[in-house]
């Protein structure tokens, strides 16, 4: 006899019979496709580094114990490797596809298999060629990181045509299932379609264009109508824990996947660590911090980066310094004054892009504009740039000479863009946040839409930078700024 279930809001009512799971399967193929996508490059990776540095694979490695030759050896590397990516839940279908986690965790399996086997081999004393970790280890790391990378430019194609999604329907108060949307929309690439909602306020026709279903009462019919495999479930009054208990239930029956949004917001997930507490999943969020070892290894970044980038670009910006010498008559250079970490002021470079008296025409283009109110002095169609200069502004070739600043310490290769002291005159609270780290060349509203963001959406993801910190983090903004310099688009100028 099937056993009564409770309805939120409602009364009991019989199961007639489990409804049929609506468990998205793509998370699963895409997950088995990066295991075999990750046997080949650790197997690639070894195989090079036998060809290239082992003579004969057939020797044996030197240790106490019994013969072993290095192709055996190899083999078990390999294996334990692979053990170790699955181990650290690389491929969880939870983190594949979005943020830096599961880049993170590549490069903490990878490391930890590594230290592992140098142990072993210290305790065995065997005799282990080191090029097997100062060649096949980097090498591996970034040869798995691009793979990764690459699954990943996959996945959002497939997601911007509508498959390898999640079709979700959030469950809430209209206020709060606004802002979810909204923050939803916001990055298009998130794997989620929001396909309805429901609500406590059920007489609403949509919100912010998803489509109200029903109340609270409804919510599995509602579900079940729309063929979700995902519910967002927000707070409400009307939703108290036995009912949001009740709710669940149901949708573990169905294998629909159960996700509660807290009220918290650009907060990254290394951030968030989940406690359970007498029965409460208490949510404790870190403090981001910028200090000790972690400044140290952002600084040694930017000091190596840029003398690299210096030599290796020195001749780009040598070819710019004619053109603009040939364009017409002004300085090489500009300099400008900008405000940097704690608000201190600094000389920042650019290659001049502009008339040499394009200062004196900027107050009455703003104004002419009506944006002289805004902390972002950016003037559409913009006459004072040259004809040189709208070539180097596309390709940011004019942004090189900042790499002297960043070796010299005022700004940072990654970090929230250096403003004028007239616009940080007129930050509010929040966006004095900006000024808690370096200002840098690069950041995360200049990969992310450039020219076109409004002050609002380019301020929200500078603090986003600020309060989320991480080395890796840095990284993948290094290198999407590289895509956005190559096929820099319409938003650039």
């Amino acid at each position: 006899m099937d056993e009564p279930r409770h309805e939120p809001g409602g009364e009991h009512r019989p199961t007639v019979r489990q409804a049929t799971p609506r468990y998205p399967d793509w998370p699963r193929r895409y997950a088995s496709r990066l295991f075999y996508t990750d046997a080949a490059v650790i197997a690639v990776t070894l195989g090079g580094y036998s060809i290239v540095a082992l003579d004969r694979l057939s020797e044996p490695v030197v240790w106490t114990g019994p013969t072993v030759p290095y192709w055996a050896f190899l083999t078990l590397v390999a294996f334990v490797w692979l053990i170790g990516l699955d181990v650290i839940d690389t491929r969880d279908r939870h983190i594949v596809g979005n943020g830096i986690t599961e880049y993170r965790r590549i490069v903490n399996a990878t490391l930890a298999v590594f230290a592992m086997l140098v142990a072993i081999a210290f305790f065995l004393r065997m005799d282990v060629a080191r090029s097997l970790f100062a060649l096949a280890l980097p090498v591996g790391l970034v040869l798995l990181l691009l793979s990764r990378w690459i699954w990943r430019q996959w996945l959002r194609a497939r997601q911007r045509a509508g498959h390898y999604v999640y079709r979700a329907v959030m469950v809430g108060e209209p206020a709060k299932l606004r802002h979810i949307i909204r923050e939803i929309r916001r990055t298009p690439d998130s794997g989620y379609v929001i396909v309805g909602a429901i609500t406590t306020k059920p007489d609403i026709a949509d919100l912010s264009g998803v489509p109200v279903v029903g109340g609270l009462s409804d919510a599995t019919a509602a579900v079940e109508s729309l063929g979700a495999d995902t519910v967002i479930v927000s707070s409400a009054d009307e939703l108290d824990p036995a009912a949001m208990r009740r709710l669940g239930w149901a949708m573990a029956d169905r294998e629909i996947d159960w996700i509660v949004a807290p009220a918290l917001t650009d907060v990254a997930g290394p951030r968030i660590h989940a406690t359970p507490v007498a029965g409460l999943p208490l949510i404790h969020v870190e403090y981001p911090t910028l200090e000790g070892y972690k400044r140290f290894a952002k600084r040694t970044l930017d000091i190596v980066g840029s003398s690299l980038l210096i030599v290796l670009l020195s001749p780009v910006m040598i070819a710019t310094v004619i053109a603009i010498r040939v364009d017409g008559p002004g300085p090489l250079l500009y300099r400008q004054v900008r405000i940097g970490r704690r608000g201190r002021e600094f000389g920042m470079i650019k290659f001049r892009s502009m008339v040499a008296d394009a200062d004196d025409q900027l107050a009455s283009l703003l104004d002419v504009q009506g944006t002289t109110d805004q902390p972002l002095f950016k003037v559409t169609d913009d006459p004072r740039i040259t004809k040189v200069g709208r070539v180097i502004r596309k390709y940011s070739i004019d942004e090189l000479p900042q790499l002297f600043n960043v070796f010299l310490g005022e700004m940072s290769l990654v970090g929230p863009r250096p403003q004028r002291p007239a616009e940080v005159a007129l930050y509010d609270a929040d966006a004095h946040r900006r000024l808690l780290v370096k200002p840098g060349m690069s950041g995360l509203w200049q990969v992310s839409g450039r020219s076109k963001l409004s002050w609002e959406d380019a301020l929200r993801l500078d603090l986003y930078y600020v309060e989320n910190w991480s080395f890796t983090q840095d990284i993948q903004i290094l290198f999407r700024t590289i895509r956005a310099v190559i096929a820099p688009g319409e938003t650039a100028h």
